[in-house]
């Protein structure tokens, strides 16, 4: 009979911390097989980072330790574990017990309406844990908390994140009306395929491509939703990280679309992630400003328009003078001439 805790004795020798990478390695190796139930060498090379010959030699290893793994070749072929075979791991990591407790996020959870399932589930686990992780992981839950909404937000009602979730999850495909933001006929009825939900900053996204190309919708601004019995097909290779980054980028972009320059000091350098965007901060970091004989630096920052960027060189007064354009430097100087006579 194959015992899972043997998966942690192969490999030990003079070199401890070699022979725990390859046990890590060989669990990883078993539970990527566990959850696509067949794959190639190349495949899992790429997955875990390795060579295919080593691919090669952890499946022999594996085998030796009484594995049901085995390979079959072909076009079809690739590297499999036996049908109904699943291993019980025990050998959880501190860490990897602790990261468990830290991934929940009830009030997510709890707006998807997955609270209940997940309380459920971390007592599932907390039982299945040896004594001292259980201590440990029971710890960590009354000592972190995580928080993702921003500071000073009333709690936005959604009332149809549930449903959409559900639309999501069954591939059901939805009408709803929805309110746009910045358009004059700002409230329209969009047929959907629902293809993912995101959570950013606190604010829940809807990710679909009505077009073929993603696109992102706020859920907060959905005014009506019908899930109806239409069953989609999921676009092949659609990979939601990889579209919300694209969406991500493309609406900063959009935003974006003006630029100033500007003179900062050294203290304002050190006070830009306090008052600008992370998309500016990112601009003016990767930039390099060239810094001149009083140690202020000049660089290029993006801006959404000459109204926004007002607010932004009052933010950082007064150690940010801007260079360019005329219209900016004239709107700060008059609007600091008004404040000083009104503060007079």
């Amino acid at each position: 009979m194959y015992d899972d805790e043997d998966v942690f004795r192969i490999g030990e020798g003079p070199s401890g911390e070699r022979a725990a990478m390859k046990a890590s390695r060989l669990v990883n190796l078993m539970l990527l097989l566990q959850n696509r139930d067949r794959m190639t060498a190349r495949q899992i090379a790429a997955e875990l980072e390795v060579s295919i010959r080593t691919v090669h030699r952890d499946v022999d290893a594996l085998a030796q330790a009484g594995v049901p793994i085995y390979a079959e070749r072909g076009a079809v072929g690739g590297i499999r574990l036996m049908d109904g075979y699943r291993t019980r791991l025990t050998g959880l990591t501190l860490d990897e017990a602790d990261s468990l407790f830290l991934t929940g996020m009830p009030g997510p959870a709890g707006e998807l309406g997955l609270g209940e399932v997940v309380a459920a589930a971390q007592l599932k686990v907390l039982a299945a844990l040896p004594d001292h992780l259980r201590q440990r992981a029971d710890r960590l839950r009354h000592r972190f908390l995580l928080d993702p909404g921003g500071w000073f937000q009333e709690p936005v009602q959604l009332p149809w994140l549930t449903a959409l979730a559900e639309a999501v999850w069954n591939q059901r495909g939805i009408r709803m009306t929805y309110q746009r933001w910045g358009k004059t006929d700002n409230i329209v009825t969009r047929d959907l395929d629902p293809l993912g939900v995101v959570l950013k900053a606190g604010v829940w996204y809807l990710m679909a491509a009505p077009d073929g190309a993603p696109r992102m919708y706020r859920v907060s601004k959905i005014l009506d939703l019908v899930v109806d019995d239409r069953v989609f097909t999921y676009p092949p290779g659609f990979d939601l990280a990889s579209a919300w980054a694209q969406c991500a980028r493309e609406f900063e972009a959009r935003i974006y679309t003006a630029t100033m320059t500007v003179r900062i000091s050294d203290v304002g350098l050190e006070r830009i992630q306090a008052f600008l965007s992370p998309f500016q901060v990112s601009a003016i970091r990767s930039a390099i400003p060239v810094i001149d004989d009083d140690g202020w630096g000049t660089v290029d920052v993006p801006v959404e328009s000459i109204d926004h960027a007002l607010w932004d060189v009052l933010k950082m007064a007064p150690h940010m003078e801007v260079l360019s354009p005329l219209e900016l430097r004239q709107r700060v100087a008059e609007t600091a001439n008004t404040l000083a006579e009104r503060h007079r």
